[in-house]
This record gives structure tokens, C-alpha cells and sequence, in this order.
């Protein structure tokens, strides 16, 4: 089979879902440290809510690759997956934002209430099924896009998962906009953050909804084809091959990118946790103890304007970063974006103050910059890997290939969550914007690492 090229609409209805099941995620990444504050978790302690996500990641998205792999029917072949984990999303997204409402007989257990055990399972749910509903997305690309447009499919996947995270971070500063209520009682989660949660499980569900009725997905003799796979080999012989097998016959480039992967991902998981309490702040002049007060919650507004700067600063760099592969290559490319991101994050700790805009409070410009620098870091991140790596696979085990990728997205969250109290405490006495900081050593590391990146085996 000729291995054609793919209309603009074929691209884009290829990963339009990505968008609903990103306003989930950026509604997830801009709200949890918030949420668990108003619940009552301590800042020390708050990066080990943001454990389980990645660890759910990291057993969910291998399985939905491999099995998947194997998944051929009347739906599809990673559409299914697509569906169920949208659906399994939209329920969750419903009950979590609620977690402080519900009556709990209010006694601890390993330091942490009812309220805050309910909120952490319903944590992981979401994000398992956003990684179950994420993941077919990337899949699609390298199941059904030649080399030659890989790139440019990615960075369509890129620009409409950043324009997800806008419409996500924005939800809560917009309601609080039109007039519902940014604070509430101690231990209860502002309605300004549950209305933003019920409109884009909304959404998510009718964009997943429009890439699964208008992508018809290769049946397993074009699959075959197209990835010049022989049919005529026996079954047994498929399935010999396990993850450990898979491992040891990986390419080079699936390590070398998950180093550069481990550094960029432990970055921006201190970025997640500890924004709110940083622009609180620095920028509000918050005391550190009751998340309940306008001061913390106008952080988190502001984080998610913050967020979203981060992402137009993404997607802006996301058009520049074709001419930038052109000139510097891929492994360039990757490394300028990194030290941007870098500038970016350390700019964080310097910024003080805040400015009001349409009656809203929000951070000084100085903050506006920062971010949108870190979204250099981001948008490389969204589309480089996966183009090095899927053009660095071959035979009929992509997905699975592409589902243990995704543990190098997970594991350095793990890793960054179990050490952030720690860092918090004794490398930076407790200020969480020192936090951002680390950030930024850590994509400076990423950026060294990019040159041990073999993109081409011998």
C-alpha cells in the first residue's frame, strides 16, 4: 500500500476529541493542589496527592496499548477505548469537584479526612480515564499517518490540546466572572471550580463523541499494509514478545527521549503543585494558612489564567517550532524550547504583585511572561518525543510501544511527588515558589540530556 498522505479535515477529525479530554486534564493539573488545600491538606505534604494520577497512567496506558494492540471490530480498534474512558471521565468529573459536600463522619485515617480519601479515589479514577481516553488519540497518528505528515499531525494534536487547556484553565476565573461564588466554608470546594468541572465533562463528551463517528480507523489488512507487516506469520510467534522482550529490542531513542522526558515532567509536576500557593503568594500577599480566604482562592483563579498563558505561549510557539526543526533539526529544536521553559520557570520566584482586570485581581504582567515562556517547554514536549519515537518503531507493536513511553511521563511524577515535600522544606525553607525554581534546573538538565538523543540506528 502506498502509504498516502491524509486531507487537513483527516488530521484534524483525528485528534479533535484530544480537545474535550484536554479541558479535563487542564481542569485536573489547575485545580487538584486547590482542591486538596480547601479539603485541608498541608503544603508539605500536598505533592503526594499527585502520586496516584501518574501511577494510574503508568499501569493503565501499557494495557490500553497492548490490548488495543489486539482490538479489531466493528468499532475500531483503539475507538473503543476512546469511548469508555470519556465516559468513565464524565462521571467522575460530576462527583469530585463535590467531595467536600457530601455529609463524612469527619475522623482521620493516615492523617487525612473523609472528605480528602473520597476527593483522592475519585482523583485517580479521572485520571485513568483520561489516560484511557487519551491515549488512542497518539495511537491513531502512528497507526494511520505516514512519516512524512507524523510531525505535522502531532503538532495538530499539540495546537488543539492547547487550545483545550485555555478553555480549561479559564473555566473557574470566567464563572467567577459572571457572578458565582469563588469562595466558600472551610472545606468546601467554591462553586466557581464545580461549574467549571460540569461544563467540560460537557464538552469532553461531545468532542469524543465527533472523533469517534468521523474517524474510520484502518481494518487489519490496510494496517498490515501500510506498516508492511506479514500476515502469513503464525500467531504464536506475535505474541511471543512481552513488555520485557519489547524493552530490550526498544530502540535507542525510547531511552535517550525518556531521560529528557524524566527531567521535563518532574518540572512541570512542581509547577502544578505548587502555582497556587506560590502566585497566592507572591502576588496576593496569602498567609499560608487558611485556603479558604479570597487571598488563596484568587491564586487559584489566577493559576489557571497563568496556565492558560502557558498554553497560548504553547501554542504560539508550536507554529514556530516546525521552522525551528528546519534549522536545528529535531534534537535543536527540542533543546532551545527546554531552556525557554527554563528562563521561564525560574522568572516565577522574582514576580510580586498584582493588577486588576474586568473587576478580577490577577498577578502582575511580569508573571504573564514567565509563563508564557514556560510554554516553550510545553508545546516541545507535546509533539517532539512522540515524532523521534514513533518514527523509531517499527512492526505491528505501536501501541504498546507508545503505552510503555507514557511510564516516562509517569514515572518522574512518581519520583517528583514522593521528593517534593522534602525539596519544599529543606532546599527551599518552605517558600513554594523556590519549587518553581527547581523546575527550571531540572529542564536545563532535560536540555543537556537532548543530545544523547539518537534519533537514527545504525
Amino acid at each position: 500500500m502506498v502509504k498516502r498522505n491524509l486531507s487537513f479535515a483527516q488530521l484534524f477529525n483525528l485528534s479533535f476529541g484530544f480537545f474535550g479530554v484536554q479541558i479535563a486534564y487542564a481542569l485536573q493539573s489547575a485545580n487538584i493542589s486547590r482542591i486538596f488545600a480547601t479539603l485541608g491538606a498541608d503544603p508539605h505534604t500536598l505533592s503526594f496527592f499527585w502520586i496516584l494520577p501518574p501511577l494510574m497512567g503508568m499501569i493503565v496506558q501499557p494495557l490500553v496499548g497492548k490490548y488495543s494492540d489486539k482490538t479489531w471490530n466493528r468499532l475500531g480498534r483503539r475507538k473503543p477505548y476512546l469511548l469508555v474512558g470519556a465516559l468513565i471521565a464524565v462521571a467522575v468529573m460530576l462527583l469530585l469537584p463535590n467531595a467536600g459536600d457530601f455529609t463524612f463522619a469527619q475522623s482521620a485515617f493516615l492523617g487525612l479526612n473523609a472528605a480528602m480519601w473520597f476527593g483522592l479515589f475519585s482523583l485517580m479514577f479521572l485520571d485513568t480515564s483520561i489516560n484511557i481516553a487519551m491515549q488512542p488519540f497518539k495511537m491513531m497518528v502512528g497507526d494511520m499517518v505516514n512519516e512524512e505528515q507524523k510531525g505535522t499531525a502531532y503538532v495538530i494534536q499539540s495546537a488543539l490540546c492547547n487550545a483545550g487547556s485555555v478553555v480549561g484553565y479559564l473555566f473557574p476565573i470566567i464563572f467567577t466572572w459572571i457572578g458565582i461564588a469563588n469562595t466558600a466554608p472551610e472545606g468546601v470546594i467554591p462553586d466557581s471550580v464545580k461549574w467549571s468541572f460540569y461544563a467540560g465533562a460537557a464538552i469532553l463528551i461531545l468532542c469524543c463523541l465527533y472523533t469517534f463517528a468521523t474517524v474510520k480507523e484502518l481494518n487489519p489488512q490496510e494496517y498490515a499494509e501500510f506498516h508492511g507487516i506479514d500476515l502469513n506469520k503464525k500467531e504464536e510467534e506475535k505474541e511471543e514478545k512481552g513488555f520485557i522482550t519489547l524493552l530490550k529490542e526498544a530502540p535507542s531513542a525510547f531511552w535517550t527521549v525518556g531521560l529528557v522526558q524524566f527531567f521535563c515532567w518532574a518540572a512541570f509536576m512542581y509547577m502544578w503543585t505548587y502555582s497556587n500557593g506560590a502566585i497566592a503568594t507572591n502576588c496576593f500577599d496569602w498567609d499560608g494558612v487558611s485556603a479558604a480566604d479570597a487571598a488563596f482562592q484568587n491564586g487559584g483563579n489566577s493559576v489557571g489564567v497563568m496556565f492558560c498563558v502557558q498554553a497560548i505561549g504553547s501554542l504560539l510557539w508550536a507554529m514556530v517550532l516546525p521552522s525551528l526543526e528546519k534549522k536545528t533539526g529535531n534534537k535543536g529544536a527540542y533543546a532551545i524550547s527546554l531552556v525557554v521553559g527554563a528562563i521561564g520557570f525560574v522568572s516565577v520566584y522574582f514576580v510580586h504583585g498584582n493588577m486588576e482586570i474586568f473587576g478580577q485581581l490577577l498577578p502582575a504582567p511580569a508573571l504573564w511572561l514567565s509563563y508564557a515562556l514556560i510554554g516553550a517547554a510545553w508545546a516541545a514536549m507535546l509533539a517532539l518525543p512522540f515524532t523521534i519515537v514513533t518514527n523509531a518503531i517499527k512492526g505491528g507493536n505501536m501501541g504498546y510501544y507508545l503505552g510503555l513511553f507514557n511510564c516516562t511521563i509517569c514515572v518522574p511524577q512518581i519520583v517528583a511527588a514522593l521528593c517534593g515535600g522534602l525539596l519544599l522544606k529543606y532546599i527551599c525553607a518552605h517558600v513554594q515558589a523556590g519549587m518553581l525554581v527547581v523546575a527550571g534546573v531540572l529542564l536545563i538538565l532535560g536540555a543537556c540530556s537532548v543530545f544523547m538523543i539518537k534519533e537514527k540506528e545504525d
